[in-house]
């Protein structure tokens, strides 16, 4: 019994002289609207892992999905005033400040992935300069998530073309979607993410826009039965760090938080392919109709959506006409 007293007792004293060694020197707490499941939440736990293995448990992360903390729509005031540390959110959630965030939202101008990953590789002509704005927002951006391509779902039968979207309300998670689904002829409705199961459910909308990932994550083929591929947006989340935060952090730490984000950023955006086709297989099993339009009907679609790219730049200004001469190029 001594011995086991004595085992204790070192224990117990080992364990305060060296809490301190243990103990995180900095948290970084996460808000995300998706849950931990998705595959927007494993990246940030692979982020996670990498910067308390590598910062010595210096730094602590704390993920907080499922919008526990705050909605997609609330994260750039959250992390901009330094509510939080950091947070994801869809890139177009910046569209009040910088218009020229929608340049991914423009109907089918990133219609390959290797137009996809030319804009988004950091530093390219066209992420360098949104990044940048967005450092006026009081936010750094860390890393980008790839989500994918832009899907519609609906009940009973695919959208073909414009015309099966007359007069139907259609759920949105972005301005320049909505200018998308008006010139189309529908009626858009803003719904978070984190709302749209709900919003299926109760009929408050009649078709659905997403990326098809988040029909997986979320099981919305409960409430919807169909998807058409029309991929005409490229969806991007950004993590951001609150800016005086990152400002103040040793620069030992910004090292390590830097490779564990571009490690992070180049493994979602070198498995999104493999993640999609997961999501659609996933889809068909649970019952869902997966359309593939015909080259004419996309062509239908691209027929309509002029009247966005001049709504993009009457409204984005020089910093927009600099990001779709970029894109334009690639």
């Amino acid at each position: 019994m001594k011995s086991l007293a004595w085992a204790l007792g070192a224990a117990v004293a080992l364990g305060l002289s060296t809490g301190a060694a243990f103990a995180a020197d900095t948290t970084l707490r996460i808000s995300l609207q998706l849950p931990l499941k998705s595959h927007l939440g494993q990246n940030l736990l692979l982020f996670k892992e990498e910067v308390e293995k590598n910062s010595n448990g210096d730094i602590a992360v704390e993920i907080y999905d499922s919008a526990q903390l705050y909605k997609d729509k609330e994260v750039p005031a959250a992390v901009g005033s330094g509510a939080i540390e950091m947070g994801v959110a869809s890139l177009t959630r910046y569209v009040g400040d910088i218009p020229a965030v929608d340049i991914f939202y423009q109907p089918f101008l990133f219609d390959t992935e290797d137009k996809v990953r030319a804009a988004v590789a950091p530093g390219s002509p066209v992420r360098a300069p949104l990044d940048e704005a967005i450092k006026d927002t009081g936010s750094t951006v860390l890393w980008w998530q790839a989500y994918g391509g832009a899907i519609m779902l609906s009940q009973g039968g695919p959208l073909k073309t414009p015309e099966d979207m007359k007069g139907k309300k259609v759920r949105v998670f972005g301005k320049t979607l909505g200018d998308f689904v008006t010139s189309a002829g529908g009626a858009p409705t803003l719904i978070s993410g984190s709302e749209q199961y709900l919003a299926y459910q109760r009929g408050t909308v009649d078709i659905g826009m997403t990326g098809v990932s988040g029909v997986k994550s979320r099981k919305l083929w409960e409430v919807m039965d169909t998807i058409s591929v029309t991929n005409h947006a490229d969806i991007e989340f950004i993590v951001v760090v609150n800016t005086d935060f990152w400002n103040g952090l040793p620069e030992e730490q910004k090292a390590v938080i830097q490779a564990a984000a571009l490690k992070a950023e180049n493994d979602v955006r070198n498995r999104m392919a493999e993640i999609e086709a997961a999501a659609y297989a996933a889809a068909e099993e649970n019952g869902m109709t997966v359309y593939k339009p015909t080259a004419d009907e996309i062509a239908a679609w691209k027929a309509v959506s002029q009247p966005v790219y001049d709504t993009y730049s009457e409204k984005a200004g020089a910093l927009g006409q600099t990001v779709m001469e970029a894109a334009k190029g690639l």
